[in-house]
Formats: structure tokens, sequence, C-alpha cells
């Protein structure tokens, strides 16, 4: 891999448990930051071009392979070039969409995402947010971007009061990130997604998975991060990996493994897919 930290002892049994038994392993990725590299227009991210063969190897030697991210599924599926790979998740609006084999599962939208759409653009004229502020609606959650202002931190602090005050009119829930303030129904989130696989593999096999490996990129992930922590305080070895940025350093701190952006990722794909290729 490019340069990656030293892997914790706790991440190396990880990885060694991955290795050990890849068929009962659950595996999750973000997707931008971490498959896909950031870009200032969010409808101009394509994964990077080694992830989709990557994952295509890695799919049928492990228990469960999903992408998690906020993105609606079909977004991710389709900026990834994911639509061929067999055997794999994709979680989408933080786990409130299901796309798996093509086929895609979805609620309704919560009433407060209706009331946030209709009131956001006067609350940032309001607000008077800075020129380049743009708003992405992803259906189930609505997001504010600061990165294409000429001072993107300092627009996103200026706006962060007003737009937590009208998540809270509107019963929703604030996640922060690199550059963007994103209103999403409460009670969902990375970490509860990656859960959800691990239980849902332990039921249908009868025992918890092997291991559980997460990889991040952004304040969203640290609640997947969590859950890796809370399954290995129950006995599931766990690795968390970091795809690196100079615009996030919190999950770099937490990582057990950390490495260089979405090329790193991919290569770790690989290496996780080698390990287990050896004819049967």
């Amino acid at each position: 891999m490019n340069s990656p930290r030293s892997v914790t002892a706790v991440g190396t049994d990880g990885l060694d448990a991955i290795r050990t038994d890849p068929s009962r392993a659950v595996l999750g990725f973000d997707f931008d930051g971490t498959l896909a590299p950031i870009v200032d227009d969010p409808a101009a991210a394509r994964a990077h071009p080694g992830a989709a063969p990557a994952l295509a190897r890695l799919a049928p030697r492990v228990g469960t392979l999903a992408i998690i991210t906020g993105r609606p599924a079909r977004v991710a599926v389709e900026y990834g070039g994911f639509e061929g790979v067999d055997g794999l998740v994709v979680l989408g609006q933080y786990g409130l969409e299901r796309w798996e084999s093509g086929a895609l599962t979805e609620p309704d939208p919560p009433p407060g995402i209706a009331e946030a759409r209709a009131k956001l653009p006067g609350v940032l004229e309001a607000a008077g947010a800075p020129p380049g502020t743009f708003v992405e609606d992803k259906t189930h959650a609505i997001v504010v971007h600061t990165r294409r202002c000429a001072e993107p931190q300092v627009a996103l602090d200026r706006l962060r009061s007003i737009i937590e005050a009208l998540a809270e009119r509107t019963g929703l829930a604030v996640e922060p990130g690199r550059y963007v303030l994103e209103l999403r129904p409460p009670g969902v989130d990375k970490g509860r997604a990656l859960r959800s696989l691990a239980d849902a593999f332990a039921a249908k096999h009868g025992a918890p998975p092997s291991a559980v490996l997460f990889a991040g990129d952004d304040l969203g992930d640290l609640a997947a991060f969590d859950a890796v922590d809370a399954l290995r305080a129950e006995g599931v070895p766990g690795v968390t990996v970091c795809s690196a940025s100079n615009e996030v350093t919190e999950l770099a701190e937490r990582a057990d493994l950390v490495v260089d952006g979405p090329a790193g990722i991919v290569e770790l794909l690989g290496t996780l897919a080698a390990a287990d290729s050896a004819p049967e």
C-alpha cells in the first residue's frame, strides 16, 4: 500500500481474521473520499478506476461486501460502475436504501425533508450565504456545500447555527462533513447500517462474523468506527481504515490503518482479495 501507517495490534488481529476466514467476514466501505476522490461538484464524482474491478474480485470471497454511503444507492452504483459487481450490497442514504443484484428497496422520505427543502433557500438567503454555497438534494437528505466558496470553512461555520435551527424545526439531524452540512432523518447513520449487516449475517449463519472492517474518510464514518469498536468488545475482530486527506484528521487518529486516499483503498482491496486467491 502507499506508505500506510503501521497497523494497530487489534487491527492486525482483525486483518488476520479476515484472511483466515474471509467467507464469514463483513466488509464495509464509504464511497466519496474512500472509493472515489472528493471533487468540487458531487455530480462529477466517479470511483477510482480500480475500485469496481477490485470489489468484483473480493465479493465472491467474503461473507458480506458492502458500500455504505450517504448518497442515494443508485447514484453510488452509477458513479462507481458497480452494476455488474455480483454479491455487492450498497446501502444508500446511511442505510435507508438497499441495492443488491440490481434491485432497490427504499422507504418514503420523512415529512421533515419536504419542509426543509421548501424552507432552505429562504434560510440561506436570510443568512447571507457566501457565493459558491450550493445545495444537493438527495431525496432522503439535503446537503449544503461550501467547498466552492472562497473560504469554505468560514462559510460552513457561518451557516452551521442556522442550519441546525432549521433541522430542529423540521425534526431532522445535522451531519457535518468535509465542507458540508447534511440535513437527514434522525436515528440513521453508518454505524447502525454496519451493525445491521453484521446482525443479519449472524442471524443467517447462526454465528457472528469472523471479522468486520470499515473504511471511510469523513466525520460521518466515525459512527461506523464506533460500531466496529462495539463488535470488538463482543469478541468479533475488527479493523477501522482511514482513507487519508488533509481536510479531516479525526478518522486518522481513530483508525487502525491509514492509507493514501482512494488509491490506497483500492490497493487494500486487492491485497485482501489476493490473500484468498489460492486455488482450493
